[in-house]
């Protein structure tokens, strides 16, 4: 019979592969910026906000704040690669005014600071330091739930998937699901699950949406290419923790 442990790691192990396929999701869009020197209309706040859930997340998973984490923590620490190398072609390739992103860096840099100190030098024990990052880190995760539900809010206006691609919607909830299950396994971890059950049942309702309004899609093209228009935005992209996805339109 296989141990708990050993199913915890396989799962946990399944959810890092997810999870990096997410990460690596807006590499697209940065292919474009590099392509054409220009950040055109895009934004980097998703990518700023990942910064943060991963930074957390990784501080999370560290045995002095919540043992047996390591498969959070590596996941978490290549989503954070993924946004600086996303976050440095931006700033590269944006006007002045975009190259804000460096003090919202620094900022950000600061409160991480600043917490995990409070963390380490005050609260003394794993299970105290797990309650307090814990929250925080579901706390943004939530936060970053918001994004996607704009986008569910335009399938249901428009009756069009046309802006919420089906394979993202299916890694999104199979995602969620892998770590829901990896949380729910000896030993148990609330906070994981907290997010990526909300997680599990966003990717659901994406599903069941695109499954509802998928025949649309075809005649939306259709009238968009006869009158020689095009879509009105485009899809921005950024993971979050756990490879969850936040989509800006």
């Amino acid at each position: 019979m296989v141990s708990a442990a050993i199913a915890r790691d396989v799962v946990g192990v399944i959810g890092n592969v997810i999870s990096f396929g997410l990460f690596f999701s807006p590499a697209p869009t940065f292919y474009r910026i590099i392509k054409r020197k220009s950040v055109e209309e895009f934004k980097p706040d998703p990518y700023i906000a990942t910064v943060l859930n991963c930074a957390f997340w990784v501080f999370y998973g560290l045995p002095f704040v919540h043992p047996h984490s390591i498969l959070v923590v590596t996941i978490n620490s290549i989503g954070l690669a993924f946004e600086f190398v996303y976050l440095t072609i931006f700033y590269i390739y944006a006007t002045n005014k975009g190259r804000k992103v460096a003090i919202y860096l620094v900022i950000e840099a600061i409160f991480f600071a600043v917490i995990a100190l409070i963390t380490l030098l005050a609260l003394h024990g794993t299970r105290k330091r797990s309650l307090v990052v814990g929250v925080l880190c579901d706390i943004f995760n939530v936060m970053m739930y918001v994004s996607p539900l704009t986008i569910m809010a335009k399938v249901i206006k428009t009756k069009s998937v046309e802006f919420m691609p089906f394979w993202l919607s299916l890694a999104n909830f199979l995602n969620g699901v892998c770590w829901t299950t990896y949380a729910l396994i000896h030993p148990f971890d609330l906070y994981v699950l907290i997010s990526n059950s909300i997680g599990a049942v966003s990717g659901l309702i994406q599903l069941v949406l695109y499954a509802c309004y998928c025949s649309c899609k075809g005649d939306k093209n259709n009238d968009e290419s006869g009158n020689g228009t095009k879509p009105e935005a485009a899809v921005q992209l950024s993971a979050t923790s756990n490879g969850r996805v936040a989509v800006q339109v």
